[in-house]
């Protein structure tokens, strides 16, 4: 019996108490939904194998002692199919006891369902829109995007196992000042000139301005020759930008596609495949800024004071109204905010009931004026927009911070450390971490084949367990005849605990937007999955003994070698955990091994 079953099961008896008149003052509509009733796994095991804490959640609306509600409870519970034992303790808990069949019923639910187990539909029907990593196209994604990267996919793999339909998206910012340093950056090194003050540093940038020359070239276009004077028209005739010129046009139309494809390397390499790669310069060729702002004026939040035009968003909380076109008639950059929100919720495929932004730690100033943004289209902030702000990564070796990147100057870049100690270990290691706090990366620690190291930690009870099916295989043992009401020690039925401790894990998961617990309960399941091992034998050990002869050997082999019934039920738990830890490594993107 799982611990939803528990909850379901703890629900009905709540109403058939009311039903009955046994429960007081309460009645049916003040009982919470089943999901409320939560079934917790005792500290102290002498407690039972499941606890819940129902009795205390309603005593007080049905106007009775919690203890008294409890014993209530109890009785009904113990006169239910699959549990052995009910005890109430303390204040009111009530703790349960299943037998030993019902307990290890888990383990045939996980074979049937494969790497569906745990999977669910209880998002099913809306379409969440993740935005994550979004770099500028002005350089290497570096440590923080690359944070991002981990994080972003793995929750779009959890919200996908919990039915939801999710577009995963990057956003180019090809639009604004940033792109006029980049190009400016690239036409200083490509005439060997001193970095602009507001410029990009690094070799990447060397690289970059050289295949723009070799590219030119290539297309009979001798780029340094073009004119270096400010102002100008681009070949089509149309004004350039101020502080622009041709020569920087040239550059900056070459450059910038070849940082969006090495952007789109690291990425794929990094296994993160996005469904929509949205340019941000699009929402103004398209005309969508001006409609967002339109929208907005019907809607009377637009006004103009001072030559400029203002968003004003402190009718919707925000702390001060903001300017979206600029007194020279330029547009500010929240006005492409705007537009892109509104594109989101209302693009012709697959309009986003849920806008979620990943956003760093550097734009926690954005919260205020984004939902007011989203409170001003009709929409409900928190809701339709959720915003998550990511802290800071760390890379250490030695117990000092490292800047390893020769391309990229002083920054680690995702390049940097995949080469430095693969895509598994940077995925796991970054994701495992809750993103709202700051994370250290050790380096040495992640490069090792030690149970310190904790991806190779679980990887390797992957690998363990597949190395018990090849020995089972050996020894003839297979799932023919096996009694899991046999699973009945202590490391059975912390195995068989964890295992049922799944699917809620994962739907909260979910729920909260925290892929790191999927890699804690990994862990955890890792942790109990080795002591079992240690203790328990699918496959009779061999000889270690090498004094032991004859008789003496026979007895060491007996002693270990379980009943077949017994060994074949300890074989589909030794699978079990295997389907388990693969599912759960591939929703964080990483591979499950069966050698290591």
């Amino acid at each position: 019996m799982s611990p939803e079953a528990l909850s379901e099961l703890i629900f009905n008896i709540a109403n058939t108490l009311v039903s009955e008149g046994k429960a007081g003052t309460l009645t049916a509509d003040l009982i919470p939904p089943q999901a409320k009733f939560a079934v917790m796994r005792p500290k102290d095991r002498a407690h039972g194998d499941w606890a819940s804490n129902a009795a205390m959640q309603l005593a007080k609306k049905a106007g009775m002692k919690p203890r008294d509600f409890a014993e209530l409870f109890a009785v009904e519970l113990t006169n239910a199919d699959g549990i052995k034992s009910v005890e109430v303790a303390g204040p009111g808990f009530i703790n349960i006891t299943l037998d030993s069949a019902s307990a290890a019923a888990v383990v045939d639910t996980v074979l049937e369902a494969g790497s569906d187990y745990g999977k669910n539909d209880h998002l099913s029907g809306k379409t969440l829109n993740l935005e994550f990593v979004s770099a500028n196209p002005t350089g290497p994604i570096h440590i923080g995007g690359t944070r991002w990267a981990a994080v972003g996919d793995s929750m779009a793999r959890v919200l996908e196992a919990n039915g939801a339909k999710v577009v995963r998206e990057y956003y180019f910012n090809d639009h604004g000042e940033q792109i006029n340093r980049f190009a400016k950056s690239l036409v200083a090194a490509a005439h060997g000139e001193e970095t602009p003050i507001d410029g990009y540093k690094g070799a990447y940038i060397d690289e970059i301005a050289k295949r723009v020359i070799d590219e030119a070239n290539a297309d009979g276009v001798d780029v340094l020759s073009l004119p270096r004077v400010d102002g100008g028209a681009d070949q089509d005739g149309n004004p350039l930008g101020e502080g622009d010129s041709e020569q920087r046009e040239e550059f900056r139309k070459r450059a910038v596609p070849m940082m969006f494809d090495e952007i789109q390397r690291s990425m794929k390499n990094f296994r993160v495949n996005f469904d929509v790669w949205f340019h941000e310069n699009s929402l103004y060729s398209d005309g969508e800024v001006d409609q967002a702002i339109a929208d907005l004026r019907a809607r009377g939040d637009i006004y103009e004071k001072d030559g400029a035009t203002w968003f004003e968003s402190t009718k919707h909380g925000d702390d001060k109204d903001r300017v979206i076109i600029k007194s020279d008639g330029n547009y500010a950059y929240f006005a492409a905010d705007i537009a892109y929100y509104r594109n989101k919720r209302h693009r012709d495929v697959n309009p986003a009931d849920i806008a979620i932004y990943m956003l760093g730690a550097d734009h926690h100033g954005y919260i205020g004026r984004m939902m007011a943004m989203c409170a001003a289209f009709g929409d409900k902030p928190g809701e339709n927009m959720q915003i998550l702000i990511g802290q800071l990564v760390n890379v250490m070796k030695d117990g000092k911070a490292v800047r390893m990147s020769k391309r990229a100057g002083n920054v680690v870049t995702i390049d940097d450390l995949t080469d430095a100690i693969g895509v598994d270990a940077s995925r796991y290691s970054l994701a495992r971490t809750d993103y709202n706090s700051p994370v250290d990366i050790d380096l040495n620690l992640l490069a090792s084949h030690s149970n310190e190291n904790p991806v190779y930690y679980v990887q390797y009870a992957h690998a363990r367990s597949c190395n018990v099916d090849r020995n089972a295989a050996a020894a003839g043992i297979t799932y023919e005849g096996a009694d899991v009401s046999l699973l009945d020690t202590t490391a059975d039925g912390e195995v068989l605990a964890a295992l049922a401790q799944w699917p809620a894990l994962l739907r909260e998961a979910g729920d909260l937007r925290a892929p790191h617990r999927v890699a804690h309960y990994l862990e955890d399941l890792a942790a109990t999955y080795h002591k079992w091992y240690n203790v328990e034998r699918v496959v009779p050990m061999e000889l270690t003994d090498p004094e032991a002869r004859g008789e003496q050997a026979d007895a060491i082999r007996i002693a270990k070698a379980p009943e077949p019934a017994r060994a074949a039920a300890r074989l589909k738990l030794n699978d079990a955990v295997k389907t388990v830890i693969a599912e759960g490594l591939d929703l964080l993107g990483v591979t499950a091994p069966d050698k290591m």
